[in-house]
């Protein structure tokens, strides 16, 4: 089917029934061309959904169990398929301090809950011109500066929380005390975060945002949504025939994939 004829569809993720039920009919009564594919009612579903039908845009309700719209919205930026379109990513939060700081000068749109008829007017028509734009390039969406604001907002650094200078991470039973100058690059995983420096692992029972808000970060930088590197630390960043990269870090015999939200950070300037 000819792209320019192809229904624009959606996802909505909304963990409150009655809210998405009237979303869905808001969108009926002002975009009655887009498809609505799906409805999560839970971040866990709602990557499941995004990457069955990829929807040329994702409705994310910020608070959901399992995983909230920011969280989604990370890992889809990192599962997506090259071959596909990025999904334009619509915020729906109930806090409007968090939605204006976060979203306002964004390459993707906001609403407060309960959305309005105007509102979400005003957010069709944005959603219909950039949809537009990007018809000649349809592989090129908003993931890197979506990720770059997600980023900024996501991991506030508390002014008044005392910075960490040497992390005490574990080893089985043996603490040991990891200069953060030292640390290569952190990986978080499940409940924990894997700091790794040029002579071994250790873990450190905390979530990576946490970690990354109580330390000077000013020489980390995040590549993938699990993984932060000391940008000393990086010898190269190669590219492959995908456009995707991998690191190179001094100290570490293995690469690292870097995201494609992320990718940015490493093209030629």
């Amino acid at each position: 089917m000819n792209s320019a004829l192809k229904r624009p569809s959606a996802v909505i993720a909304e963990d409150e029934p009655v809210l998405a039920r009237t979303l869905s009919r808001l969108l009926e009564e002002v975009w009655p061309e887009l498809q609505v594919l799906a409805v999560a009612s839970d971040g866990l579903s709602a990557i499941e959904l995004a990457l069955q039908h990829a929807p040329d845009i994702m409705f994310l309700d910020i608070k959901m169990p399992g995983k909230s719209g920011l969280e989604v919205a990370e890992e889809l930026a990192d599962e997506w398929p090259d071959d596909r379109a990025e999904p334009l990513f619509v915020f729906v939060t109930a806090y409007e301090e968090f939605a204006v700081a976060a979203f306002e000068h964004a390459a993707f749109d906001y609403m407060l809950k309960p959305a309005s008829v105007e509102r979400l007017t005003l957010c069709v028509e944005r959603l219909k011109r950039r949809l537009e734009q990007r018809a000649d390039s349809p592989v090129d969406g908003d993931m890197s500066a979506l990720m770059q604001r997600v980023q900024s907002v996501a991991t506030p650094a508390d002014p008044m929380a005392e910075r960490i200078k040497v992390i005490r991470a574990g080893v089985g039973n043996t603490i040991r005390m990891i200069p953060v100058a030292e640390v290569i690059c952190f990986e978080a995983t499940e409940k924990y975060v894997n700091v790794v420096t040029p002579t071994g692992e250790a873990l450190v029972r905390m979530s990576l945002r946490e970690l990354m808000s109580r330390i000077d970060a000013t020489d980390f930088k995040q590549v993938h949504r699990s993984v932060v590197v000391n940008y000393n630390c990086i010898l190269s960043a190669t590219r492959d025939d995908v456009g995707h990269y991998s690191l190179t870090l001094r100290g570490l015999q293995r690469t690292l994939k870097v995201s494609r939200a992320f990718g940015h950070l490493f093209r030629a300037m």
